[in-house]
Order: C-alpha cells, then sequence, then structure tokens
C-alpha cells in the first residue's frame, strides 16, 4: 500500500491532490487564458462491437456493447463511457476546487444515469423523428469535506459550470468527419 493509500485509510479522506503542483497549474491558466490543447483517441473496431480506443501511450480503453444491443458486454458501451467520462470530470474539478479552497474532502461520488432512446440502433432502425443521444442526465453528488452544506452546494454548482465534460454535453460542438 503507498502512503498516500496508507494516509488515506487512516485518516479517512481522499488521498491527496500535490496543492503545489495544482497551483502551478492555475497559475499556468490564468498565465495564458486562450490555450488550446487537442486531445487524441485513435479507435480501432476489434469485431462485433467491441473496440480498442489508444489514448497517448495508454493501454487500450475497451468499448463494447451488452448483449441486449448486441455486443459481447466486456466493457461499457459508448453512451455508458460518457457518462464515466462525465461522473469522471466533476469529480475531478469538485475535487481540485476543494483542495484549492483548502478544503479536507472525506467523501466524493457521483451517480450518473441518463435516458437515452435506443430504438434508432444507431441509424438502421426506427428512424422517425426523434432526439438521438441522451435527453436527459442526471448526476448525484455525495460529498463530504470539513464545511458547511452550502459551501459545498456552491463548490459542486461551480465545478458543473468548468467542467469540460459537462460543457460538452450542454452546449453544441462543431464535429468534423471524414473518409480518409
Amino acid at each position: 500500500m503507498n502512503q498516500a493509500v496508507a494516509k488515506t485509510a487512516l485518516t479517512g479522506c481522499l488521498a491527496p491532490i500535490d496543492k503545489k503542483g495544482l497551483d502551478e497549474l492555475i497559475e499556468k491558466g490564468k498565465a495564458d487564458p486562450k490555450a488550446i490543447k487537442t486531445l487524441k483517441c485513435k479507435t480501432i473496431a476489434e469485431g462485433r462491437f467491441r473496440h480498442l480506443n489508444f489514448i497517448r501511450n495508454l493501454p487500450a480503453y475497451v468499448v463494447d456493447e451488452p448483449p441486449g444491443l448486441l455486443g459481447d458486454d466486456t466493457a461499457p458501451n459508448p453512451s455508458e463511457a460518457s457518462l464515466a467520462a462525465l461522473g469522471s470530470c466533476l469529480a475531478v474539478g469538485i475535487h481540485a476546487n476543494a483542495v484549492a479552497r483548502g478544503m479536507t474532502v472525506f467523501k466524493l461520488e457521483i451517480e450518473l444515469e441518463g435516458d437515452l432512446n435506443i430504438t434508432g440502433v444507431w441509424g438502421t432502425g426506427d428512424l422517425s423523428d426523434k432526439p438521438v443521444g441522451f435527453t436527459d442526465v442526471r448526476a448525484k453528488v455525495s460529498f463530504e469535506a470539513d464545511r458547511p452544506r452550502a459551501e459545498l452546494e456552491a463548490l459542486v454548482a461551480h465545478a458543473r459550470v468548468w467542467s469540460p465534460v459537462a460543457n460538452t454535453f450542454t452546449r453544441p460542438v462543431n464535429l468534423e468527419m471524414s473518409l480518409a
């Protein structure tokens, strides 16, 4: 068990974020507020509906479909993966803001659920007029820290406003596709 995990287990709070590193990131962002970073992912279809996604030098991130959608059920499906990305982004924002404000975080969990009409079956099923993609997403945050509830609620609201993934869910994004 590493020291951060041991400390967390003993104190009951989350593994600490490097406060100095966080402060450096904050200052870097303030120094160049228009900086853009391009993220990349290469997706390779493995067969059936299982896909390997390669990001940086990490092992493949697998995405699949459940049996009800003709997959092998070996990994989250794309919509579930997007909920996981949203939950993780919100949690990072909440945790980073808590640390920046000097809070001690004891618990941070986010339960997400999203409503999705799947009858279009990726454009091969019922093509009648309907929303494609999530129509509603709900995130329930369980957040315990050494501050009053009102301060935690304000921090959660702040993190929602500044979450890149939450903003991707709630505003139009330009998407260009072309055949290579």
